[in-house]
């Protein structure tokens, strides 16, 4: 199978009919959306509309109130993080996910005590994928500039050889020109075959990469389609430019 996928590949991730809540407040009204195989999903839509919840449903920090939600086949409700991540499921959240006060050899370090890789694979693909990170992997992670730190966040996350990566706004507070680096290594990313469903507010920053976009309102994804199909829809009102 290309790295690729079509919209016919089978999905590696599946949301059926979810709902979630905090507390009384029901946020997901019945989500439907699927991952396929090999393929990058951009999920859009407004402030509020119901992405990071999605995410939290997809990662195992949210239990459905109902539908539900499938890896590889599986129904995962219930599932905690640690479990999904074993199965290949690697999340990296909102924000920078580093520890601040390692250097960047020690965070990358720490991943590798799980004995899945050593040291030497994990440096050597982030240095590959990422140069600045070796100029910086002396430096104390909490020093580094906010790109640089999301490039460590996913070089961490990509240390686990992920089936499934979950990015959330991968973009937040960063330059333009930074944004267009980290985009261009999810495009390297997705070419290794590995699925990858990206929320973003802002649409321009994730179209380029993405072989489906689906547009979230209310809690619900209003539409799905190629990136092509939906322009009308991928409008300034909703998504802010």
């Amino acid at each position: 199978m290309s790295a690729r996928a079509t919209a016919e590949a089978p999905p590696l991730l599946e949301l059926r009919g979810v709902h979630a809540a905090y507390g009384r407040i029901e946020v997901l009204h019945g989500v439907d959306l699927s991952v396929p195989e090999g393929s990058v999903v951009a999920l859009l839509g407004p402030n509020g509309a119901g992405k990071t919840t999605t995410i939290s449903v997809c990662s195992g920090l949210m239990v459905p109130t109902k539908g539900s939600v499938y890896v590889a086949g599986r129904r995962v409700n219930g599932a905690s993080p640690d479990q999904l991540a074993r199965a290949g499921l690697c999340t990296i959240p909102e924000g920078r996910s580093v520890f601040p006060n390692l250097t960047v050899e020690e965070n990358l370090a720490m991943v590798t005590f799980a004995g899945r890789r050593s040291f030497a694979e994990v440096s050597d693909e982030t240095y590959g994928r990422f140069p600045r990170l070796k100029e910086r992997r002396r430096q104390l992670a909490g020093t580094l500039s906010g790109g640089e730190q999301q490039m460590l966040a996913l070089a961490r996350g990509l240390a686990s050889d992920p089936a499934l990566l979950l990015l959330d706004e991968l973009s937040m507070g960063l330059a333009p020109l930074i944004v267009e680096e980290l985009y261009d290594a999810v495009r390297q990313i997705a070419r290794t075959g590995v699925s990858i469903l990206v929320v973003e507010q802002f649409a321009r920053t994730v179209l380029g990469v993405a072989d489906l976009a689906a547009i979230m309102l209310h809690g619900r994804v209003a539409k799905l389609g190629a990136p092509s199909e939906l322009e009308e829809e991928l409008s300034a009102a909703y998504l802010g430019g």
